[in-house]
């Protein structure tokens, strides 16, 4: 036992002997340091990370749609960039970047989930952002989903390296009709999706990504091996008939398109949206990001692999021993993402910590 953990006991009990006394020992030592292990996936001391930095790029509680930048390198522990200040003025939506095959960046968004448009802009060092196009979907043309409505919600890009293309996700919902759901707007969300292969012409028409029916949103698409999976956001409203309402939940597929399986159990608590899924920096771990919504905090789940099994690390208390990561306060809805140190220091210097 440590020196500073014995001083902390009574003497009559440091003086008492036997295995009993050991044992109460040990447990009043660890509720005294009240310590957990750190979240795997670090580099070891002096080595190099495969993984140099982090970005992620959000919104803020305070001003939704708006876009800010907050970088980590470590993945666990977050700087907000800027001042704390919007770093693109033009940007509206969920903000999510994935990297082409041209080695730049695409942003992806949309100006409100009533408006008709996703918007796109692309940028070779994640500072300067121009626009690069927009597309509008024929949503009543989605085959066996005649009753879809206007609507449009948080766009997301994916570039399979596999196929060369990119997959854009975003959910819209149907007309339920006369229901007693809670919550029927939600309840009738579904992902659709699209390819391209330069984000300038998409296939027609769009479609739904999952051959099972269920409410899912803030659908992300990561590959790991041979293997594709979808880590969604379960949108049913929580009840005895439905447990694994509003929960991050995992499916997958051989392939790009499916047929992906039913989602797996929860990987998070209740009343979490917005996944998103990066490397550790040394490459052993997936470190997976959900908001408590509305802006409470984030939370962080931790798995070897994809197809997990899955933890939840301690984070986002006010007690700052038990916080093993610590995301920006306030922040909401964003991606993140793996950049170089070389990016990080750039970014920094731009925007200052």
């Amino acid at each position: 036992m440590p020196p500073a953990c014995r001083l902390t006991l009574p003497r009559r009990l440091r003086e008492r002997t036997g295995a009993a006394a050991r044992l109460t020992t040990l447990v009043l030592c660890a509720a005294a340091s009240a310590q957990m292990p750190d979240p795997p996936g670090q580099a070891r001391p002096g080595e190099k990370p495969k993984n140099e930095a982090y970005l992620f790029a959000h919104m803020m509680d305070d001003d939704y749609w708006r876009l800010y930048y907050s970088v980590s390198l470590d993945g666990l522990h977050w700087t907000l960039l800027n001042g704390g200040k919007r770093v693109f003025e033009d940007y509206r939506g969920h903000a999510d970047i994935c990297r082409g095959p041209d080695g730049r960046y695409y942003l992806v968004g949309n100006r409100g989930d009533d408006r008709p448009d996703i918007n796109f802009w692309v940028s070779d060092d994640l500072i300067a952002w121009k626009k690069f196009g927009d597309y509008t979907p024929d949503l009543k043309g989605i085959p066996d989903y005649p009753k879809a409505l206007s609507r449009i919600g948080a766009p997301k890009l994916f570039f399979d390296e596999a196929a060369s293309r990119f997959l854009l996700t975003w959910h819209t919902p149907h007309d339920l009709g006369k229901t007693d759901l809670p919550e029927p707007y939600w309840a009738s969300q579904r992902t659709i999706y699209v390819l391209s292969r330069d984000l300038k012409t998409f296939s027609d028409p769009p479609r739904r990504l999952f051959d099972w029916d269920m409410a899912t949103i803030d659908t992300i698409v990561r590959r790991e091996g041979e293997r594709y999976y979808a880590f969604v956001k379960d949108e049913r409203y929580p009840t005895l008939d439905w447990t694994t309402g509003k929960t991050i939940r995992i499916c997958s597929a051989a392939t790009l398109l499916g047929p992906y399986t039913e989602p797996g159990p929860p990987v998070s608590p209740g009343f979490r949206e917005a996944p998103t899924l990066i490397p550790s920096p040394d490459g052993s771990a997936w470190y997976l990001y959900y908001e408590q919504y509305p802006g409470v905090s984030y939370g962080l789940s931790v798995a070897a692999r994809l197809s997990g099994p899955w933890f939840q690390a301690s984070g986002g208390t006010p007690r700052k021993e038990f916080n093993k990561y610590e995301v920006t306060a306030k922040a909401r809805h964003g991606s993140m993402r793996p950049i170089s140190r070389k990016e990080y220091d750039a970014l920094t210097a731009h925007f200052g910590k």
